[in-house]
């Protein structure tokens, strides 16, 4: 329980600082949705839809390379960090030369003729965020979460207090006091742009602040470490470019594939996109999750228990997923506030946006087998399936379904791909997972929330005590399996 508790903290660490700082973040969507129409809100929406394309392409999986072939003996001569970083940099300082020179070609093709400097510099927070993704590797190695954390919360507040500036406060001034000095820094024809001025400063910011990352290392390009870590990163590329396409193509595919005229597709894109951010809970526990199990994983995969260590991971994680789906589910009628009105009429996506994150969650604790046996192409042959299928599905739902098509992809990829994940994992690197308790969870928080939904309209209870009351039946449910495996455990 030892290893367990130090993971639960590490987690902790990167949840707290993530939610708190998401938390901040999230406050960025009721101000978008409040400010914006859906049809604004559906450009934002489609370049962070592109974002996350770009920051897998940037690069090219070096970030997992790293923990794998970095030195742990001798940390002061990494010559793998210093090799994935000089690598990473230039191939961003590249991928920036080669926006600036086709921004005008490639702003008419994107339909933003008449805002070429959002392609700009949106290349330029790519750029800058790539490459302090091996920095922030390093601090996630060498277990410095608090400093990680605390860099991403100064990213964080600077993009929410920038956006609060911009887009909250300078225009009501400007309505009252056109004359103001702060004004100074204000033009309102930027409007929606100061969505990514704000993003470009922080991150900036956050760039500079991992300078120290940079220090204290025995610099050096060492081309056969380079070719280890380009063999076994491209497939890690490959797998989290099939992973962005499950997780972002629906965005970039809405604004084609539904069956309106533009300016409606983009108030469908921009409703899909706000009523994602519901699922907010769920996606802040897996990122702290990952950012603590990943290296978690790779440094105990030598100890004796260490399989039945992964196993009692999945359990407690698949708990507390649950715990969130319903949280969200149960009690929607109060998180719907965090996004305008219009944007309301998709909030019946929320429950299967909840449950997806919940398999993604799943394949990410059972596809650890092929990052500790070396199966990388297997890996991501998986994951390309689980791409060709989102793609296939997407495709044939969106413009029957609408959004919700969208939805329901989504779930039937990631329950896809952990299915066959778990599958492969028993054969190449067998663990005893409870898998009759692991999905006797997910089919008791599955069916709560069906009870809800079927009660809410012939019950005459209250929604929220209604609610309650199921949440505590989770709970206690829970509990009692709990206390009967503790004790059958102490017996022994």
């Amino acid at each position: 329980m030892g290893i367990l508790k130090k993971l639960a903290s590490q987690t902790a660490i990167y949840g707290l600082s993530s939610i708190f700082g998401r938390f901040l973040n999230y406050l960025l969507v009721p101000l978008y949705t409040y400010h914006f129409s859906a049809e604004e809100y559906g450009v934002v929406s489609e370049f962070y839809a592109y974002a996350g394309f770009f920051s897998v392409l940037l690069l090219l999986g070096f970030e997992t390379g790293y923990f794998r072939f970095r030195d742990k003996e001798h940390s002061g001569r990494d010559v793998a960090y210093s090799t994935a970083l000089i690598f990473v940099v230039l191939v961003n300082l590249g991928f920036f030369l080669g926006i600036t020179l086709v921004n005008s070609q490639l702003s008419a093709a994107l339909s933003y003729a008449d805002h070429p400097e959002y392609v700009l510099w949106f290349a330029v927070i790519l750029t800058l965020d790539a490459m302090a993704a091996i920095p922030f590797a390093r601090l996630r190695a060498e277990n410095k979460a608090f400093r990680f954390a605390g860099i991403k919360l100064i990213e964080i507040l600077v993009t929410v207090s920038l956006s609060l500036f911009f887009i909250a406060y300078c225009p009501k001034l400007y309505q009252e006091n056109p004359q103001a000095a702060l004004l100074y820094f204000y033009q309102p024809s930027i409007g929606l742009g100061y969505v990514f001025i704000a993003n470009l400063s922080a991150s900036a910011l956050k760039f500079l602040l991992l300078a120290p990352q940079l220090t204290g290392m025995a610099w050096g390009f060492d081309r056969s470490v380079f070719c280890r870590m380009l063999r076994y990163s491209l497939p890690m590329a490959v797998v989290g470019g099939a992973g962005i396409i499950d997780e972002m193509l629906d965005r970039t595919l809405l604004k084609y594939l539904l069956p309106y005229d533009a300016l409606t597709n983009m108030k469908m894109l921009g409703i899909y996109s706000a009523c994602y951010k519901l699922s907010i809970l769920m996606s802040l526990f897996i990122q702290a999750f990952r950012y603590a199990a990943e290296p978690f994983f790779f440094a105990h995969a030598d100890k004796t228990d260490a399989r039945k260590t992964y196993a009692a991971v999945l359990k407690y994680f698949v708990m507390f997923c649950v715990f969130i789906f319903l949280l969200v589910s149960l009690f929607i009628d109060f998180f719907k506030y965090f996004v305008g009105n219009e944007f309301r009429a998709g909030l019946s996506v929320v429950p299967i946006l909840l449950l997806a994150n919940l398999c993604l969650g799943l394949y990410i604790n059972l596809s650890i087998w092929y990052k500790l046996t070396d199966k990388t192409l297997i890996g991501a042959c998986v994951a390309v399936g689980g791409a060709l299928l989102t793609i296939a599905l997407n495709i044939w739902w969106i413009p029957v379904l609408g959004y919700t098509g969208s939805a329901w992809a989504k779930l039937a990829c990631y329950a896809g791909i952990a299915f066959v994940s778990y599958l492969l994992g028993q054969k190449y690197y067998p663990v005893n997972y409870d898998v009759r308790q692991v999905l006797g969870y997910i089919a008791l928080g599955i069916s709560l929330y069906g009870v809800r939904e079927y009660a809410a309209i012939y019950s005459s209870l209250q929604p929220w005590l209604l609610s309650a009351g199921l949440m505590l039946v989770y709970l206690l449910t829970v509990a009692l399996f709990e206390k009967r495996q503790w004790t059958a455990t102490i017996r022994q």
